[in-house]
Protein backbone atom coordinates (compact mmCIF):
# COMPACT_ATOMS: atom_id res chain seq x y z
CA UNK A 1 0.00 0.00 0.00
CA UNK A 2 1.02 3.89 -1.06
CA UNK A 3 2.08 5.48 2.03
CA UNK A 4 -0.16 8.66 2.44
CA UNK A 5 2.26 11.89 4.03
CA UNK A 6 0.57 14.18 1.85
CA UNK A 7 -3.21 14.43 3.69
CA UNK A 8 -4.87 16.26 6.85
CA UNK A 9 -3.22 14.68 10.14
CA UNK A 10 -4.72 11.32 12.19
CA UNK A 11 -2.68 13.02 15.23
CA UNK A 12 -2.84 16.79 15.96
CA UNK A 13 -0.93 17.52 19.11
CA UNK A 14 -1.18 21.10 20.00
CA UNK A 15 0.85 23.20 23.07
CA UNK A 16 0.72 19.96 24.87
CA UNK A 17 2.36 20.47 27.93
CA UNK A 18 2.26 17.86 31.01
CA UNK A 19 3.47 18.15 34.51
CA UNK A 20 4.01 16.09 37.81
CA UNK A 21 2.94 17.09 41.21
CA UNK A 22 6.40 15.97 43.54
CA UNK A 23 5.49 16.95 46.97
CA UNK A 24 6.23 20.85 46.89
CA UNK A 25 6.71 21.39 43.43
CA UNK A 26 6.18 20.77 40.06
CA UNK A 27 8.25 18.70 37.49
CA UNK A 28 8.06 19.21 34.08
CA UNK A 29 7.33 16.33 31.90
CA UNK A 30 6.78 17.49 28.51
CA UNK A 31 6.41 21.44 27.54
CA UNK A 32 4.77 23.04 24.31
CA UNK A 33 4.68 20.18 22.69
CA UNK A 34 3.47 20.31 18.90
CA UNK A 35 3.39 17.55 16.13
CA UNK A 36 0.71 16.46 13.39
CA UNK A 37 0.98 12.59 12.42
CA UNK A 38 -0.45 11.84 8.75
CA UNK A 39 -2.63 8.65 8.05
CA UNK A 40 -0.50 6.06 6.45
CA UNK A 41 3.11 6.48 7.71
CA UNK A 42 5.80 5.19 10.37
CA UNK A 43 6.70 8.11 12.35
CA UNK A 44 9.65 8.01 14.97
CA UNK A 45 9.72 9.94 18.05
CA UNK A 46 13.00 9.53 19.68
CA UNK A 47 14.79 10.91 22.63
CA UNK A 48 17.68 9.92 25.43
CA UNK A 49 16.21 8.33 28.74
CA UNK A 50 14.15 10.92 30.95
CA UNK A 51 13.42 12.97 27.58
CA UNK A 52 9.39 12.61 28.15
CA UNK A 53 9.16 10.17 25.02
CA UNK A 54 7.15 7.74 26.61
CA UNK A 55 4.63 10.38 28.65
CA UNK A 56 4.23 11.75 25.03
CA UNK A 57 3.08 8.43 23.74
CA UNK A 58 1.04 7.76 26.66
CA UNK A 59 -0.57 11.72 26.48
CA UNK A 60 -1.39 10.56 22.99
CA UNK A 61 -3.94 8.04 24.07
CA UNK A 62 -4.70 9.65 26.92
CA UNK A 63 -3.58 7.40 29.64
CA UNK A 64 -1.80 10.15 31.17
CA UNK A 65 -4.43 13.60 30.62
CA UNK A 66 -2.31 16.74 29.72
CA UNK A 67 -2.04 19.44 31.93
CA UNK A 68 -2.91 21.75 29.33
CA UNK A 69 -2.75 21.57 25.19
CA UNK A 70 -4.81 19.66 22.68
CA UNK A 71 -4.57 16.15 21.02
CA UNK A 72 -7.36 15.44 18.28
CA UNK A 73 -6.88 11.59 17.11
CA UNK A 74 -9.74 11.53 13.85
CA UNK A 75 -10.90 14.46 14.02
CA UNK A 76 -12.03 14.47 17.92
CA UNK A 77 -10.51 16.52 20.55
CA UNK A 78 -9.78 13.50 23.26
CA UNK A 79 -10.37 16.20 26.61
CA UNK A 80 -13.96 16.83 25.26
CA UNK A 81 -15.07 13.01 25.10
CA UNK A 82 -16.78 11.34 27.77
CA UNK A 83 -15.10 8.33 29.72
CA UNK A 84 -16.85 5.64 27.64
CA UNK A 85 -16.24 8.00 24.32
CA UNK A 86 -12.69 7.58 25.48
CA UNK A 87 -12.17 3.80 25.36
CA UNK A 88 -13.90 3.32 22.36
CA UNK A 89 -10.79 5.62 20.82
CA UNK A 90 -8.68 3.77 22.64
CA UNK A 91 -9.90 0.66 20.86
CA UNK A 92 -8.28 2.72 17.66
CA UNK A 93 -4.83 3.38 19.11
CA UNK A 94 -3.31 -0.50 19.66
CA UNK A 95 -0.34 -0.32 21.83
CA UNK A 96 2.84 -2.33 22.33
CA UNK A 97 5.36 -2.18 25.08
CA UNK A 98 8.92 -3.07 25.68
CA UNK A 99 8.12 -5.97 28.46
CA UNK A 100 5.26 -7.63 26.15
CA UNK A 101 2.44 -7.16 29.00
CA UNK A 102 1.38 -10.17 28.31
CA UNK A 103 -0.97 -12.19 30.43
CA UNK A 104 1.11 -15.18 31.73
CA UNK A 105 -2.10 -17.38 32.43
CA UNK A 106 -3.53 -16.99 28.99
CA UNK A 107 -2.46 -19.15 26.15
CA UNK A 108 -1.12 -17.11 22.96
CA UNK A 109 -5.17 -17.08 21.48
CA UNK A 110 -6.67 -16.30 24.88
CA UNK A 111 -4.32 -13.38 24.98
CA UNK A 112 -5.32 -12.05 21.91
CA UNK A 113 -8.54 -12.12 22.51
CA UNK A 114 -8.34 -10.55 25.49
CA UNK A 115 -9.17 -6.90 23.86
CA UNK A 116 -12.07 -8.54 22.09
CA UNK A 117 -13.65 -9.48 25.27
CA UNK A 118 -13.52 -6.19 26.64
CA UNK A 119 -15.02 -4.86 23.12
CA UNK A 120 -17.78 -7.62 23.60
CA UNK A 121 -16.59 -9.16 20.44
CA UNK A 122 -18.36 -12.65 20.17
CA UNK A 123 -16.30 -15.33 21.53
CA UNK A 124 -16.93 -17.45 18.04
CA UNK A 125 -15.33 -14.54 16.21
CA UNK A 126 -12.96 -13.08 18.58
CA UNK A 127 -10.90 -16.42 18.23
CA UNK A 128 -11.60 -16.92 14.61
CA UNK A 129 -9.73 -13.16 13.96
CA UNK A 130 -7.53 -14.00 16.58
CA UNK A 131 -6.29 -17.31 14.42
CA UNK A 132 -5.69 -14.62 11.81
CA UNK A 133 -3.92 -12.14 13.65
CA UNK A 134 -1.45 -15.15 14.20
CA UNK A 135 -1.52 -16.53 10.63
CA UNK A 136 -0.42 -12.37 10.03
CA UNK A 137 2.32 -12.23 12.74
CA UNK A 138 3.70 -15.85 11.62
CA UNK A 139 3.18 -18.00 14.86
CA UNK A 140 -0.20 -20.23 13.81
CA UNK A 141 1.86 -22.81 15.59
CA UNK A 142 1.67 -21.23 18.77
CA UNK A 143 -1.95 -20.79 19.65
CA UNK A 144 -1.64 -22.71 22.93
CA UNK A 145 1.56 -21.38 24.11
CA UNK A 146 1.93 -19.96 27.02
CA UNK A 147 4.27 -16.54 27.57
CA UNK A 148 6.77 -18.77 29.30
CA UNK A 149 6.83 -20.88 26.22
CA UNK A 150 7.77 -18.35 24.00
CA UNK A 151 10.86 -16.49 23.30
CA UNK A 152 11.32 -12.70 23.32
CA UNK A 153 10.36 -11.87 19.71
CA UNK A 154 7.43 -14.47 19.98
CA UNK A 155 5.88 -12.33 22.63
CA UNK A 156 6.63 -9.01 20.97
CA UNK A 157 4.77 -11.08 17.78
CA UNK A 158 1.72 -12.46 19.90
CA UNK A 159 1.88 -8.58 21.27
CA UNK A 160 1.64 -6.99 18.51
CA UNK A 161 -1.21 -9.92 17.35
CA UNK A 162 -3.06 -8.99 20.23
CA UNK A 163 -2.43 -4.64 19.66
CA UNK A 164 -4.28 -5.28 16.13
CA UNK A 165 -7.12 -7.16 17.34
CA UNK A 166 -9.81 -4.04 17.53
CA UNK A 167 -8.32 -3.41 13.97
CA UNK A 168 -6.83 -0.12 14.97
CA UNK A 169 -6.24 2.93 13.05
CA UNK A 170 -2.71 3.81 15.40
CA UNK A 171 -0.15 1.23 16.92
CA UNK A 172 2.12 2.83 19.50
CA UNK A 173 5.23 0.70 19.84
CA UNK A 174 6.71 2.21 23.39
CA UNK A 175 10.46 1.16 23.04
CA UNK A 176 9.28 -2.30 21.54
CA UNK A 177 12.40 -3.54 20.84
CA UNK A 178 14.27 -2.29 23.43
CA UNK A 179 14.34 -5.56 25.33
CA UNK A 180 15.30 -7.94 22.06
CA UNK A 181 18.75 -8.98 20.38
CA UNK A 182 19.76 -7.25 17.08
CA UNK A 183 18.55 -9.93 14.94
CA UNK A 184 15.19 -10.04 16.63
CA UNK A 185 14.80 -6.85 16.11
CA UNK A 186 15.28 -6.77 12.33
CA UNK A 187 12.68 -9.14 12.30
CA UNK A 188 9.91 -6.97 14.47
CA UNK A 189 10.70 -4.20 12.65
CA UNK A 190 10.14 -5.77 9.32
CA UNK A 191 7.15 -7.53 10.69
CA UNK A 192 5.99 -3.81 11.91
CA UNK A 193 6.95 -2.05 7.90
CA UNK A 194 5.23 -5.09 6.38
CA UNK A 195 1.51 -4.12 8.76
CA UNK A 196 1.71 -0.77 7.97
CA UNK A 197 2.18 -1.94 4.09
CA UNK A 198 -0.74 -4.12 3.92
CA UNK A 199 -2.92 -2.86 6.32
CA UNK A 200 -2.02 0.74 5.96
CA UNK A 201 -1.71 1.54 9.87
CA UNK A 202 0.12 4.62 11.15
CA UNK A 203 2.73 3.69 13.38
CA UNK A 204 4.53 5.73 15.83
CA UNK A 205 7.78 4.03 16.87
CA UNK A 206 8.81 5.34 20.43
CA UNK A 207 12.67 4.54 21.03
CA UNK A 208 15.68 5.69 22.29
CA UNK A 209 17.93 3.88 19.05
CA UNK A 210 18.84 5.51 16.00
CA UNK A 211 19.18 2.32 14.19
CA UNK A 212 15.15 1.71 15.02
CA UNK A 213 14.42 5.20 13.57
CA UNK A 214 16.81 4.70 10.31
CA UNK A 215 15.46 1.21 9.92
CA UNK A 216 11.94 1.64 9.34
CA UNK A 217 10.81 5.42 9.92
CA UNK A 218 9.80 7.71 7.06
CA UNK A 219 9.49 10.64 9.39
CA UNK A 220 10.98 11.55 13.13
CA UNK A 221 10.54 13.96 16.19
CA UNK A 222 13.82 14.47 18.41
CA UNK A 223 12.53 14.94 22.40
CA UNK A 224 15.36 16.79 24.28
CA UNK A 225 14.53 18.64 27.48
CA UNK A 226 11.00 17.73 27.64
CA UNK A 227 10.60 19.83 24.18
CA UNK A 228 10.79 19.18 20.66
CA UNK A 229 13.92 20.34 19.08
CA UNK A 230 13.52 18.91 15.35
CA UNK A 231 11.08 17.18 13.51
CA UNK A 232 12.10 16.34 9.76
CA UNK A 233 11.81 13.52 7.06
CA UNK A 234 14.55 10.51 8.36
CA UNK A 235 17.06 10.99 5.28
CA UNK A 236 17.29 15.21 6.31
CA UNK A 237 17.43 14.55 10.03
CA UNK A 238 20.31 12.12 9.00
CA UNK A 239 21.91 14.43 6.37
CA UNK A 240 21.34 17.74 7.81
CA UNK A 241 20.98 17.72 11.50
CA UNK A 242 20.11 21.19 12.56
CA UNK A 243 19.30 21.02 16.86
CA UNK A 244 21.94 20.24 19.41
CA UNK A 245 20.11 17.47 20.42
CA UNK A 246 20.10 15.91 16.90
CA UNK A 247 23.23 15.60 16.28
CA UNK A 248 24.23 14.47 19.35
CA UNK A 249 21.78 11.64 18.68
CA UNK A 250 23.16 10.99 14.64
CA UNK A 251 26.99 11.97 15.90
CA UNK A 252 27.52 10.52 19.54
CA UNK A 253 30.62 11.74 20.98
CA UNK A 254 32.24 8.34 20.84
CA UNK A 255 32.70 8.50 17.21
CA UNK A 256 34.42 11.89 17.31
CA UNK A 257 37.83 11.72 16.69
CA UNK A 258 40.89 14.25 17.99
CA UNK A 259 41.47 17.52 16.48
CA UNK A 260 43.62 18.00 13.42
CA UNK A 261 46.26 20.54 13.20
CA UNK A 262 47.50 20.62 9.96
CA UNK A 263 46.33 19.03 6.58
CA UNK A 264 43.27 19.94 3.91
CA UNK A 265 39.88 17.72 4.56
CA UNK A 266 37.04 17.15 2.94
CA UNK A 267 34.04 16.11 3.90
CA UNK A 268 31.57 14.16 1.44
CA UNK A 269 28.16 14.01 2.15
CA UNK A 270 25.68 11.21 0.98
CA UNK A 271 22.58 12.34 0.48
CA UNK A 272 20.60 9.34 -1.12
CA UNK A 273 21.51 10.36 -4.46
CA UNK A 274 24.03 7.97 -5.11
CA UNK A 275 23.81 4.09 -4.70
CA UNK A 276 25.09 2.00 -1.68
CA UNK A 277 28.57 1.76 -3.41
CA UNK A 278 32.62 2.36 -2.73
CA UNK A 279 33.08 5.18 -3.74
CA UNK A 280 36.21 6.36 -1.88
CA UNK A 281 37.79 2.47 -2.80
CA UNK A 282 36.68 3.27 -6.42
CA UNK A 283 38.50 6.66 -6.56
CA UNK A 284 41.72 5.43 -5.40
CA UNK A 285 41.72 2.66 -7.66
CA UNK A 286 40.54 5.01 -10.59
CA UNK A 287 43.08 8.10 -9.84
CA UNK A 288 45.64 6.17 -8.26
CA UNK A 289 45.81 8.66 -5.45
CA UNK A 290 46.18 8.03 -1.28
CA UNK A 291 43.57 9.62 0.87
CA UNK A 292 43.36 9.10 4.82
CA UNK A 293 40.02 8.56 5.74
CA UNK A 294 39.48 10.48 9.03
CA UNK A 295 36.25 9.63 10.09
CA UNK A 296 33.21 7.84 8.39
CA UNK A 297 29.43 7.84 9.61
CA UNK A 298 27.21 6.66 6.42
CA UNK A 299 23.65 4.59 6.75
CA UNK A 300 21.79 2.42 4.48
CA UNK A 301 18.51 3.59 4.34
CA UNK A 302 15.64 2.03 1.80
CA UNK A 303 18.98 1.00 -0.34
CA UNK A 304 20.44 4.24 -0.63
CA UNK A 305 23.34 5.91 1.45
CA UNK A 306 23.30 8.83 4.32
CA UNK A 307 26.07 10.17 6.25
CA UNK A 308 28.99 11.60 5.51
CA UNK A 309 32.83 10.66 5.37
CA UNK A 310 35.88 12.96 5.88
CA UNK A 311 39.16 11.96 4.33
CA UNK A 312 42.31 13.71 4.64
CA UNK A 313 44.05 15.14 1.10
CA UNK A 314 47.41 14.36 -0.29
CA UNK A 315 49.55 17.94 -0.42
CA UNK A 316 49.48 17.76 -4.28
CA UNK A 317 46.85 20.42 -5.24
CA UNK A 318 46.63 19.20 -8.95
CA UNK A 319 45.58 15.55 -7.11
CA UNK A 320 43.42 17.74 -4.85
CA UNK A 321 41.56 19.10 -7.67
CA UNK A 322 40.98 15.88 -9.39
CA UNK A 323 39.77 14.18 -6.04
CA UNK A 324 37.09 16.70 -6.14
CA UNK A 325 36.12 16.77 -9.45
CA UNK A 326 35.79 12.59 -9.65
CA UNK A 327 33.31 13.23 -6.22
CA UNK A 328 31.59 15.75 -7.87
CA UNK A 329 30.75 13.95 -10.63
CA UNK A 330 29.29 11.18 -9.04
CA UNK A 331 26.60 13.50 -8.04
CA UNK A 332 27.98 14.13 -3.80
CA UNK A 333 28.54 17.14 -1.92
CA UNK A 334 32.01 18.03 -1.05
CA UNK A 335 33.30 20.45 1.41
CA UNK A 336 36.49 21.69 2.63
CA UNK A 337 36.48 21.42 6.55
CA UNK A 338 39.18 22.59 9.28
CA UNK A 339 40.63 19.90 11.48
CA UNK A 340 38.73 21.35 14.24
CA UNK A 341 35.71 20.92 12.50
CA UNK A 342 35.81 17.56 12.15
CA UNK A 343 33.14 15.13 14.11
Amino acid sequence: MKQQTAQKPIIQIKGLHKNYRLKDKEAIALENINLDIYSGEIFGIIGMSGAGKSTLVRCINFLEKPTAGTVIFDDRDLSTLSEKELCSARQSMGMIFQQFNLLMQRNALKNICFPMEIAGVPKADAQKRAKELLALVGLSDKATAYPAQLSGGQKQRIAIARALATNPKVLLCDEATSALDPTTTRSILSLLKDINQRLGITIIIITHEMSVIEEICQRVAIIADHEIAEVGKVEDIFTKPQAAATKKLVYPESKKTQSFERGQYLRIVFDGSTSFEPIIANMIIDLKESVNIIFADTKNIDGRAFGQTVIQMPDDKRAVARIVAYLRNKNLTVEEVCGNDIQ
